[in-house]
């Protein structure tokens, strides 16, 4: 007790000095902490006792095999296997050596021995490939197998004696076949070191994520926050609304409990579980209403879902993302498999004949096997571009080949009439090398690197500015985004809640009164509603610094509500002790339809009590009576709802108040009542409250908002909230401005607006109302979805709307899937939520949304930049090679010369330019847009105009230099000739002109000034130096490899000023109007096509047993979706023009949903027939109700 008189001085001395109004609230939180603190200590000191009683034997009394079994069990085999085995869940609990109500010790000794017995909750990830498989993968490049190919022929040649034979270099060939050996070897090295890195990164960014899920678990009577890795067997885990459940378990109580078990049944449908009806809880399912608590019976490898996993150990023939199947069962396409086990049939929506009631679908292999349309805006407009210069890269080498072989035999056989020889091979070979070498330098290989290096080095720094990034696309795609559909609460406002004003006794105060002045009884019946009628896990605790805010733990609304309870007064924690949840007779939960909170509980002089508290008009509707000043009951007329409208509920939603009405209704014991019918329990209310809450605007949004603005992104307010707090908020965030015209309206007005006369849902309709919305309110999940899915299909954005979405909720799941980028709030977001995201804010600001957009802004232009660059070095280094050639049958530019300005281009480049800090100036420009070309023509002017210099330069060069530097000529030394200053200065000058191009490929946007900001960059710096001392060592002391020869100082201040001509070169090209020079047409990689989803077909009945089989194979395909994200990742950039990126990894349980008719009641079979309704969920949304 010394320990707890000592915490309890501090708390006292934290407060000193606090203004009187503030102190007395704290010292109201502090002596609930502290009684809660007391009471817990007397609860652990009481289960201590009892636990010890319990585990005197030391031993478990429950088998691994047996907890399996009973796992496997499902609804009234459950229950009777418990009757049977154990007796009840109680006695399951002691043979586990665990307290229902107090769970187990939670000492070291415990859980290890828990963990060697039972196993631990960590599912082992896929071994990691080694760096020599990943070294062979690089290897398996067919262009490194064409190089290594030609190089053992060259190498095999260059030992056969020639007639001609003679000294110099021809004595040395074979060195060049081995300089190709060693350039294939550095690249395969580097490319297996990138892979290595990346997957690194990758599988690191996955356990930042794991760490990140953490449940709420009872050990020695205390509740706390554990990761889901330390869960052992026989914890007590509190379940609640929006969990992803890590374990399974057995429940010991529930409240309204129901689950979505699609990821292991395949059923969407909602379940319902309880102690009578259905007790098993599995790993991996998501909790879609209610709450409650569990034992946990099985974890790790030996939960359902840990013995999917498993199964994984036994595939044979993965690679990748694919899965061997057996040769009579249909293939299955594991990434759609993995990801939507029940699609939306667009099929069905476009024909209403075919119906789409969450049968199992699944996608037609023979309609799909080609490339995959699902892509990423940049990976889209990429992959065009990629197919343009191999297409275009390709060609020239063989016709650079095609035209040396000829104009050799030509030469050879024709005009000099010899005959042939062995020793001609090697010219043929060398003509070969060469095709194979422009087809190295023409096709983009470090693109990908560039792509991934840019996005992990974003994905890295935007985790600093609060954004955890869960797909590596979205990082790009937010810097198209052209719109940004935001939640109200927690992202715009500070998630803050406080109750400033009140109605009580029928009179409206505009702050909380004195608890004094409120009568007694009246009192009670409110303290007794906020405290039972809101989960237990919603609780104030002391500031952490002094002076600061209550620490509000829960939900924000409920901590709001608590908070009035103290102004009161009155200590919540002792009515919850009272009423423990065991003690409640049922609990209807929060969900979208409901909007709205009630709990029954037994009346202590018989029948029942029912405490209410939801959104106001909506509770208000619901009530007959209200208690005046005096606690008395008076008539609630219609009248009296109206105008309590007016004057209450109006003007507190005007001042940005959000309301709620609490009230409460005596059920006589004589009633009889069915539970079930929720509509005839929750009515006859009677009024107690109506609270007005303040949540502030975060005063760092105005800004970001105005930002938002200026950088042609368009915010709107989706929220549950009424229609005038969300357009007072709106106003104050800047959304809003006094003299603009945008749209603010309800859901149901929404809804009337878009759908045909009958129901449907029109695009035309919904192109009318989104252009100029601006703030949805009262809106569900489905109104969000249906939103996001109209601005994302609509054609009139000349270059297609981008959207992103943030959302908290179960129910926003679809909607954060459908969004090109999807938000899922860190703090207050759910799991589910969270899974169906592409991005989890960390602080819940919308601010860090803007840095987000900063981020994929600067991705995007580091890409073009690289762009840039690397096209400017194809044309001239193709034109030249393709020219000399023709020409001279020769190139000027040698293989290995060819291979190290590609290292230059690929793994250096890439590396500088994909790493540029983004400034505040990215935020100055509109968004690029869907389907605007990745090279614009402003770009393609400094590329064309850039290599027309760099080509006239050089081929002058190639021409006259040996007379204009007095040099041995390299064109009459042949291709096999001795190495001359004239081919060493067109190779110098070559690379020293693409060094200093590279400093003016880092602006894309017509600046002048190219070393604006280099000084920030110290990776572009530190590049351009170590390239340049690299170039001098390889000329100076690398002939023998390179083929190159010493140059005199006044050589290379010429091969210099060539270089640094680009810079000045680029003021020039800089002042000519793009428009003077290029028509609109010539741009690259715009995207005009539609992305179209995998062909949808539905099951026939006569193919159940055959879905049935396929069931375990879906699994399997899941399990391995989820333990190779980043393999996959990386696999696609790879593979751009084979494979896509997955947009949507990690199974969720929200798949597709379809949507209601208008009108406030969920008519099912009204919905299934709606074919061109947007999907939705038909679960709770507890942030969207409050």
């Amino acid at each position: 007790m010394k320990a707890i008189t000592v915490s309890i001085t501090c708390r006292a001395n934290i407060h000193v000095g606090l203004p009187q109004v503030n102190m007395a609230f704290m010292d109201l939180i502090n002596s609930e902490e502290e009684y809660r603190h007391s009471r817990d200590v007397s609860d652990w000191r009481t289960s201590y006792r009892n636990m010890t009683d319990e585990v005197d034997d030391g031993n478990f009394r429950v088998t691994v095999q047996e907890l399996r079994q009973l796992m496997e069990l499902r609804k009234t085999n459950a229950i009777n296997e418990i009757k049977a085995k154990y007796g009840d869940t109680l006695q399951l609990c002691q043979r586990l050596l665990t307290s229902p109500t107090n769970g187990i010790r939670g000492f070291k000794d415990d859980l290890d021995r828990r963990i060697d017995v039972f196993g631990s909750n960590i599912i082992p990830p896929k071994p990691p490939k080694t760096f020599l498989q990943l070294m062979w993968e690089a290897s398996q490049d067919t262009v490194l197998i064409m190089l290594i190919i030609a190089a053992v022929v060259s190498l095999a040649l260059s030992f056969i004696p020639s007639e001609e034979s003679h000294g110099g270099s021809e004595a040395a060939q074979w060195i060049e076949g081995m300089a190709i050996f060693l350039a294939v070897f550095i690249v395969i090295i580097v490319t297996a070191f990138n892979d290595w890195t990346k997957e690194k990164q990758f599988r690191g960014l996955q356990e930042k994520l794991e760490s990140e899920h953490r449940m709420s678990v009872i050990r020695s009577g205390e509740v706390m926050e554990i990761p889901v890795s330390e869960i052992v067997c026989g914890d007590i885990c509190m379940v609640k609304y929006g969990d992803l459940l890590p374990a399974d378990g057995i429940i010991i109580q529930s409240n309204d409990l129901k689950l979505d078990e699609s990821s292991l049944t395949g059923e969407s449908d909602a379940v319902k579980k309880g102690v009578d009806i259905d007790p098993t809880l599995l790993s991996g399912t998501h909790v879609l209403e209610g709450s409650g608590k569990m034992v946990a019976t099985a974890v790790g490898l030996n939960s359902q879902t840990g013995q999917i996993f498993s199964l994984l150990l036994d595939i044979k023939g993965q690679k990748g993302q694919k899965l061997e199947v057996e040769a009579d069962e249909e293939p299955v396409n594991s990434e759609e498999a993995a990801n939507k086990t029940t699609p939306v049939d667009e099929e069905a929506q476009a024909n209403p004949s075919v119906p789409n009631n969450h049968q199992v679908a699944h996608v037609d292999p023979e309609l799909n096997s080609g490339e995959s349309q699902e892509k990423s805006v940049l990976q889209g407009k990429l992959t065009k571009l990629a197919y343009l210069i191999a297409y275009g890269g390709g060609s020239v080498a063989v016709l650079t080949t095609i035209i040396l072989i000829v104009r050799f035999c030509i030469e050879n056989y024709g005009v000099q009439n010899n005959s042939f020889v062995v020793s001609d091979l090697s010219n043929f070979v060398d003509f070969f090398i060469i095709g194979i070498t422009v087809i190295v330098v023409a096709v983009p290989e470090g693109l990908p690197l560039a792509v991934t290096l840019s996005l992990a080095y974003s994905v890295k720094r935007m985790l600093k500015d609060n954004n955890l990034v869960r797909h590596l696309h979205a990082c790009e795609t937010m810097g198209n985004a052209t719109a940004i559909c935001s939640d109200k609460t927690g992202t715009l406002t500070m998630n803050r809640m406080t109750v400033v004003e009140i109605m009580v006794g029928n009179e409206y105060h505009k702050s909380v009164p004195e608890h004094e002045t409120i009568n007694h009884g009246l009192k009670e019946l409110i303290t007794d509603g906020i405290a039972i009628n809101s989960s237990y896990s919603s609780q104030l605790l002391p500031a952490d610094m002094p002076g600061g805010f209550p620490r509000q733990i829960g939900n924000k609304t409920e901590c709001a509500l608590l908070g009035l309870c103290l102004q009161l007064k009155e200590e919540y924690q002792m009515i919850r002790d009272r009423w423990p949840v065991e003690k409640y007779q049922v609990v209807y939960t929060f969900n979208s339809t409901r909007k709205s909170m009630s709990t029954v509980i037994p009346h202590p002089n018989g029948g029942f009590r029912l405490y209410t508290k939801g959104a106001s008009e909506i509770v208000m509707k619901k009530c007959t009576s209200i208690l005046d000043k005096d606690g008395n009951a008076k008539l609630f007329n219609l009248e009296d709802k109206e105008n309590m409208v007016k004057d209450v509920i109006m003007p507190m939603a005007s001042n940005g108040l959000r309301t709620l009405c609490l009230a409460y209704r005596d059920i006589p014991a004589e009633e009889e009542i069915d539970w079930e019918e929720e509509n005839n329990v929750v009515c006859n209310l009677t009024c107690l409250i109506i609270v007005g809450i303040e949540d502030p605007v975060r005063t760092e949004v105005p800004d970001a908002i105005v930002q938002c603005q200026r950088a042609g992104v368009t915010v709107r307010m989706v929220t549950g909230d009424n229609v005038n707090t969300a357009r007072s908020i709106a106003t104050k965030c800047g959304i809003l401005t006094p003299e603009s015209d945008f749209l603010v309206m309800e859901g149901k007005e929404f809804n009337r607006r878009i759908r045909d006369k009958t129901g449907k849902i029109s695009q035309a309709l919904l192109d009318k109302v989104w252009p100029n919305l601006r703030v949805l309110a009262r809106s569900s999940p489905t109104d969000k979805h249906t939103l996001v899915k109209g601005i994302i299909d609509s054609k009139l954005s000349v270059h297609q709307e981008v959207v992103a979405v943030t959302g908290d909720g179960t129910n926003d799941a679809p909607a954060l899937k459908k969004a090109d980028v999807g938000f899922a709030m860190g703090i207050a977001g759910t799991d589910v939520a969270k899974e169906a995201s592409d991005i989890i804010l960390t602080d819940d600001n919308f601010t860090s949304i803007v840095k987000a957009v900063m981020w994929g802004r600067n991705v995007y232009d580091s890409i073009a930049k690289f762009l840039q660059f690397q096209l400017t070095v194809n044309l001239s280094a193709i034109t030249v090679t393709f020219v000399g050639a023709c020409t001279v049958s020769d190139s000027p530019l040698r293989a290995i010369q060819m291979l190290w300005v590609n290292l230059i281009m690929d793994a250096f480049a890439s590396l500088a330019l994909a790493t540029e800090p983004p400034t505040e100036a990215l935020l100055l420009r509109k968004p690029y847009g869907r389907t605007k070309p990745l090279i614009s023509r402003l770009m393609m002017k400094n590329i064309l105009l850039h290599g027309v210099y760099q080509i006239i330069i050089l081929l002058v060069m190639l021409y006259k230099g040996a007379d204009l530097f007095d040099v041995d000529d390299g064109i009459s030394e042949g291709i096999r000739g001795n190495d001359t200053p004239h081919y060493t200065i067109i190779f110098n000058t070559f690379v020293l002109m693409q060094l200093f191009n590279e400093i003016n490929a880092r602006k894309v946007h017509g600046e002048r000034n190219v070393f604006k900001g280099i000084q920030r960059n110290s990776i572009f710096i530190a590049v351009i130096i170590g390239t340049l001392i690299a170039q001098v060592l390889l000329i100076e002391f690398g002939g023998l490899i390179f083929r190159t020869v010493h140059l005199e100082l006044s050589e290379w201040l010429w091969c210099i000023l060539f270089g640094l001509g680009s810079l000045l070169w680029h003021q020039i090209v800089t002042s000519i109007p793009t428009k003077w020079l290029l028509p609109s047409i010539c741009s690259f990689g715009q995207t005009k096509e539609d992305e179209t989803l995998p062909t949808i077909r539905e099951i026939q009945p006569d193919q159940a047993d055959s879905v049935e089989r396929k069931r375990a194979q879906i699994l399997w395909m899941r399990g391995l979706t989820r333990l190779q994200q980043q393999i996959r990742v990386v696999n696609a950039f790879q593979s751009g023009l084979q494979h896509r990126i997955e947009r949507k990894s990690l199974s969720s349980s929200i798949h597709e949903f379809m949507a209601p008719p208008p009108g406030d009641s969920f008519d099912i079979e009204a919905t299934k027939k709606d074919d061109e309704s947007a999907p939705t969920a038909s679960f709770p949304s507890l942030e969207t109700t409050l």
